[in-house]
């Protein structure tokens, strides 16, 4: 399976303080910015990134919130198969987003949730 990127999901209830942190201190970029989250990225390494989440009434996609991480691969429908043909347990069935990805969930051995994911 290819992987074009990983990223962790913070969730906050203090969200202007974790930016602050992320931003001020650490040094991330925003390179996306929606109510309830931000996407943040290095700019020294444009790849590495994590996205903070926090419940919002309005939030774009307020299912972020129940993922730990969010994986991007270059093919979602044949990682998709490969869940399912390995047994694993699939949280949220394959579909696509209105903002222009197409994933599903997956828990793994952890019992964390994953998104799989690739842009349409």
């Amino acid at each position: 399976m290819e992987i074009r990127r990983t990223m962790p999901v913070v969730r906050t209830e203090e969200p202007e303080r974790a930016r602050d942190f992320y931003v001020g201190f650490l040094g991330f970029r925003v390179a996306m910015e929606e109510d309830g989250l931000l996407m943040l990225a290095s700019p020294t390494t444009p790849t590495t990134q994590l996205i903070v989440a926090w419940p919002s009434p309005t939030a774009m996609d307020p299912e972020v919130l129940g993922n730990d991480v969010s994986i991007e691969v270059a093919d979602v429908d044949r990682a998709y198969a490969e869940a399912e043909s390995e047994g694993l347990e699939i949280v949220r069935e394959l579909r696509d987003e209105a903002w222009g990805i197409r994933r599903f969930f997956v828990r793994d051995p952890s019992g964390r949730t994953i998104n799989v994911a690739m842009h349409l």
